[in-house]
């Protein structure tokens, strides 16, 4: 069996090689070229953009930068209102620490954690 090869610069080169090395090479092309199809169904390339605004546009415009500058006011406003140590436990738990490291740190009962936290969650609840 012949095996067709062709080059970046043009060049085609032909190789002979056994049946079975033809039929996995020839079934290895198939593969490659459904891959790329399929890639091409799917995916957008930087040259669709022109096409495809839509797809690469940002979702951010003025009113939501101002909806996000709000709630991180609104953020900093709650967390002032917090006491210290609930404060300090909720930005532990959000740094993704678990109740129970926090109260092995802090070396107090697992409970006063789980309360502490629950109680500044309801405070941001209630604002938010």
């Amino acid at each position: 069996m012949k095996i067709k090869y062709e080059f970046a610069d043009g060049t085609v080169s032909e190789v002979e090689v056994e049946e079975s090395i033809g039929a996995v090479i020839i079934e290895d092309r198939r593969l490659e070229d459904n891959l790329s199809r399929k890639e091409r169904y799917h995916c957008y390339s930087l040259d669709a953009a022109q096409f495809e605004g839509a797809e690469y546009a940002t979702k951010e415009t003025p009113e939501t930068q101002m909806e996000q500058e709000l709630d991180t006011e609104r953020i900093a406003y709650v967390l002032d209102g917090l006491s210290e140590v609930q404060r300090r436990r909720l930005l532990m738990l959000a740094d993704g620490k678990s109740m129970r490291e926090i109260a092995r740190e802090e070396k107090v009962q697992h409970r006063a954690v789980v309360k502490s936290i629950k109680a500044a969650k309801k405070i941001f609840k209630k604002n938010f």
